[in-house]
């Protein structure tokens, strides 16, 4: 069916896209394109074939421990294959963050225990079935689990790492933790990135923690000489509220772990300028002698794209932070970086920007080791770069905004107001699944899974009842935003 669509429409070429700059999106950035695209990025063609399939589960699903099922921060496929009919079927792990806000009498974080989520999928004419097959939950060394609950300005150090931990009340004595990205080795055993310490955790195949990478210090939430990992009140220095390391991924020859900032470190920011947040820093460690390395041996800027939120053609005034990130080789990654409008931000904003990029360090000036990384100098100066520093190069490969391939699985951007079919505003999961065909042996389904921020109005955790419904929002499934994976066929380069 696929072949068929695709011979009717037509196709189109994007050569010489590559960039290192920032690029700024003043008005809204919607596709157009009906059929595939081809891009050439540094001397490779890359085949963006289009959304061929959508996946759905709703909002209000339970998962194993009978609380909300929040998705997808992340996710890692944990098998994959093709069936003698053409249908595909997989094992799923999917990563919810920190969990819901404001249950009952708690106005913020509560004491959710972090965990993985796990699925079975089915692909079948164009449409993908997520299945809820159960989970686990997270442990640290000791055994406890972890707890979503802010840390306050509290410090925990065990094995000379500094982790945040509540001092009192809900989850005292528990590693706080703001999952926001996982990562498989060949063994099972997995890394997890952390919002409140932009940290990386290494964990057993059962769970258990087993190692940590403590973040540089250009990364380490600083207020007032001390260290703070909290995420209410700002750092002076160091990554900034709820935007630390959001994308983590292990090169294909399993030597390599590379995490992404969500976007620039105060120190490299102007003041509350949202749309000088562009300067982000790409971190690579080697993990071929030790999983737990100290320091990155790559330490590069990427700049991320800035945008009018408004979409009115004045000057930028937000930067498309980047949410998820895959290794392609040891220095060629897919990155995603959107803006904050679409169902579930509560304004009639249309969205901007929700692209996939193709990123590359080869070129790109490597900090590691310098003040950049291991003291608080900044790399940029109101969202310019510094002289003598290069940033990694990139290009688009997939915009999510596209209505015309959404509109064939009765999806839409409407936000004024939006339904329960209207694409949502945080995209943060990617995962690669091998198409299988002898026939296109270089292609690939890209998996992008959207964080539903827990929100609906039958919401459960602890055993207490929330309601997080949205408001802005009409017909069925009004209040609910489900959880949702797009489903693209891609054609890589052949390695």
């Amino acid at each position: 069916m696929r072949r068929s669509i695709l011979l009717a429409l037509a196709a189109t070429t994007l050569a010489g896209a590559a960039h290192a700059q920032s690029q700024a999106y003043l008005t809204k950035h919607w596709g157009e394109a009906a059929g595939e695209q081809t891009v050439t990025f540094q001397g490779k063609t890359f085949v963006n074939h289009g959304l061929v399939a959508v996946g759905r589960l709703d909002a209000a699903t339970r998962d194993f421990q009978g609380d909300t099922l929040g998705s997808f921060s992340s996710m890692a496929l944990r098998s994959w294959r093709r069936l003698p009919d053409g249908t595909y079927t997989g094992e799923l792990l999917t990563l919810p963050d920190r969990g819901p806000n404001g249950v009952g009498s708690v106005a913020g974080t509560v004491d959710y225990a972090n965990r993985l989520h796990a699925h079975r999928l089915t692909l079948a004419g164009g449409k993908l079935t997520i299945t809820p097959t159960g989970g686990f939950l997270l442990k640290d060394a000791t055994g406890r689990n972890f707890t979503g609950k802010d840390p306050g300005a509290n410090v925990l150090t065990r094995d000379g790492v500094r982790y945040p931990s509540p001092a009192a009340g809900e989850g005292a004595g528990k590693i706080s933790l703001d999952s926001e990205a996982v990562a498989y080795l060949p063994d099972g055993s997995f890394y997890i990135s952390d919002e409140y310490a932009a940290g990386i955790y290494l964990f057993d195949k059962t769970g258990r923690q087993i190692g940590a990478i403590q973040a540089p210090p250009a990364l380490l939430p600083m207020a007032k000489g001390q260290l703070n990992f909290t995420a209410e009140t700002p750092p002076t220095t160091g990554r900034r509220n709820n935007q630390g390391l959001e994308a983590l991924s292990v090169s294909p020859d399993g030597k390599r772990l590379i995490a992404i900032l969500q976007s620039a470190t105060i120190q490299d920011t102007a003041g509350g300028e949202a749309a000088t947040r562009n300067n982000t820093r790409v971190l690579v460690y080697d993990i071929g002698k030790t999983r737990t390395p100290k320091v990155p041996t790559g330490h590069y800027v990427l700049q991320l794209p800035t945008v009018r939120e408004s979409g009115d053609g004045k000057p930028a005034d937000a930067t498309a932070a980047q949410s998820e990130m895959l290794a392609l080789t040891d220095h060629q990654f897919l990155v995603l970086a959107r803006d904050s409008n679409g169902r579930g931000k509560g304004t009639t904003k249309a969205p901007v920007f929700k692209s996939i990029l193709l990123v590359d360090t080869d070129g790109a000036t490597n900090l590691a080791g310098t003040p950049y990384e291991q003291g608080v100098e900044p790399v940029a100066k109101d969202g310019a770069l510094v002289a003598g520093v290069t940033p990694v190069k990139q290009a688009e490969l997939v915009n999510l905004l596209n209505p015309i391939q959404l509109g064939r699985f009765g999806m839409n951007l409407s936000t004024a107001p939006s339904d329960q079919f209207s694409l949502s505003e945080k995209w943060e999961a990617m995962a690669l699944a091998p198409v299988l065909d002898p026939a296109a042996p270089n292609d690939v389904f890209l998996l992008v899974g959207n964080d539903n921020d827990f929100a609906t109005a039958k919401g459960q955790v602890n055993g207490q009842a929330f309601d997080a419904g949205l408001t802005n929002d009409k017909g069925a499934g009004a209040g609910d935003n489900d959880s949702i994976i797009l489903v693209y066929r891609l054609t890589l380069p052949a390695r």
